[in-house]
């Protein structure tokens, strides 16, 4: 299709969604346009059609190209397939364009029933978006064992550490925590609180604070209005982003952005619910606000602060609110964009006014990060094995294998846990076993890679083996997690 492009206006792809998607998306369309952004949208497709066409990424070419032109989507919910078939449309956008920051307001709002929270609710997450256990790297190591590889990057957790720090000076806030489970997972989560106390230092005017991930989810339940921004891993993230829309209403009103150095989308958290697709009861606040989020993007502050008002006023009226909060009485999709046009310039009494200022976007370079370290030696190897023998001759015959080599089975274990030597842990194993072998009396080799192939040609024809992990430290700190009660 030809189209002359106006440039006094910003050109966004616009991507309907599936079930209730391209309701809320024209509601969204029709008051951007009322309010006066200078907008021009470029309407392309992802989710379930494509996918019917045979597409397994769920995204049409032509969308892909679009959003390599604009640099900035609104997207209704996409359908995905659970459990097989294609993959997320949804994630596919957010890795192909590598928008690594996900950024969830969470704000009470007039005449929602929020039974845990209230109206004076104002957080806002901030999700590491790109790697983790979301990165979906998963392997089925024998039959009955899955596996999946949790991924933290120093480079990924800065990226979204610093988005977090700016985006808090953008809105005036005060409080940025730091959410993880590096109680537990030392090397991962921990690395992620390491490198958010490094930065903190670099944003002496905001106070950083560390928490446990679940102390943050009983927290946000039972004193809400301690929060003002929560930075946290990938999975961390979703969980807690969907717990904190609870606070303020629910999905209904959780808008979201999907942020990146160069591309930028914006979203509704909430999905599909094809069950009321078509039928005009929708509720499009969430996405509104996600609109709201792109203006403030792209510089349309004033247009945006039109909308974000117009749309409290109208909660707050109560005139004209959806069924989804005023049940029987409430009115469709439709009669609410209506209304929320209709209060365009005029403003709610009840909520906090605040200043919105540009988010400085943290310098980020394209190229691969090499962190350096001083000195490395590799210590030992893991390897995984496949085996139906019991613990205690699974280690025989490992001991056995490794005679003459330089290395001595130092442990054996199931699911976390040291299973041999012997110990008195009641483990219930099961068929995949983490095989340590470490160096015979503390020697070092300057090139282990022939002595552990060597060792891998040793166990090949007597054990089946999955993949293996050196045991590494550097600048003399190990680099691996010991098992439950290993020495």
């Amino acid at each position: 299709m030809n189209r002359i492009h106006d440039p006094a206006k910003k050109s966004v792809t616009l991507i309907p969604g599936d079930g209730i998607g391209p309701e809320v998306i024209q509601a969204t369309r029709r008051i951007v346009n009322a309010a006066g952004a200078r907008i021009e949208w470029e309407e392309c497709e992802a989710g379930a059609r494509v996918f019917a066409k045979g597409l397994e990424t769920g995204v049409a070419p032509e969308t892909i190209d679009s959003i390599h032109r604009t640099r900035v989507a609104l997207k209704g919910p996409l359908e995905t397939q659970a459990g097989s078939g294609g993959k997320s449309a949804n994630v596919t956008l957010r890795k192909m364009f590598e928008t690594y920051g996900n950024i969830r307001p969470v704000r009470g709002m007039p005449n929602v029933p929020a039974p845990f929270g209230g109206e004076d609710v104002d957080i806002v997450v901030v999700r590491e978006n790109i790697e983790d256990l979301y990165a979906a790297i998963e392997h089925m190591q024998t039959p009955g064992v899955a596996q999946g590889l949790k991924l933290i990057t120093r480079k990924g957790s800065e990226k979204i550490i610093r988005l977090a720090f700016e985006f808090a000076r953008a809105e005036g806030r005060r409080l940025v925590h730091c959410a993880t489970k590096a109680n537990i997972m030392k090397l991962t989560e921990g690395l992620f609180k390491r490198v958010f106390e490094d930065v903190a230092r670099e944003y002496p005017d905001i106070e950083a604070r560390h928490i446990i991930v679940d102390n943050c989810a009983h927290k946000l339940i039972m004193k809400p209005r301690d929060f003002d921004i929560i930075v946290t891993t990938n999975m961390n993230g979703d969980i807690l982003s969907d717990l904190s829309s609870a606070l303020v209403g629910g999905l209904g009103f959780a808008p979201s952005a999907n942020i990146g150095n160069e591309v930028a989308l914006f979203e509704a958290v909430h999905g599909t619910a094809p069950d009321i697709a078509g039928q005009d009861i929708a509720n499009p606040t969430a996405l509104i606000l996600s609109a709201v989020m792109m203006l403030r993007h792209l510089g349309e502050f004033e247009p945006a602060s039109r909308i974000e008002n117009a749309l409290f006023f109208t909660l707050e009226e109560g005139r004209a609110l959806t069924r989804d909060v005023a049940g029987a009485r409430g009115v469709g999709t439709r009669a609410f964009t209506d209304a929320v046009i209709a209060n365009l310039g005029r403003e709610a009494q009840s909520c906090v006014r605040r200043e919105y200022h540009p988010i400085r976007l943290p310098p980020v370079s394209r190229e691969p990060v090499l962190v350096k370290t001083s000195r490395r030696a590799e210590t030992g190897v893991d390897v995984f094995i496949e085996s139906g023998l019991e613990t205690e001759a699974l280690g025989k015959s490992l001991e056995w294998l490794c005679e003459g080599t330089p290395w001595r089975l130092k442990m054996i274990s199931n699911r976390g846990t040291k299973v041999y030597p012997p110990s008195r842990a009641l483990s219930d194993c099961v068929d995949q076993w983490r095989c340590r072998f470490v160096l015979r009396n503390g020697a070092a080799l300057d090139d282990a890679e022939p002595a552990i192939l060597e060792l891998l040609r040793r166990l090949h024809g007597h054990h089946r083996w999955m993949h293996i992990e050196k045991l590494q430290e550097f600048d003399g700190v190990p680099g691996f997690t010991k098992a439950q009660g290993e020495e």
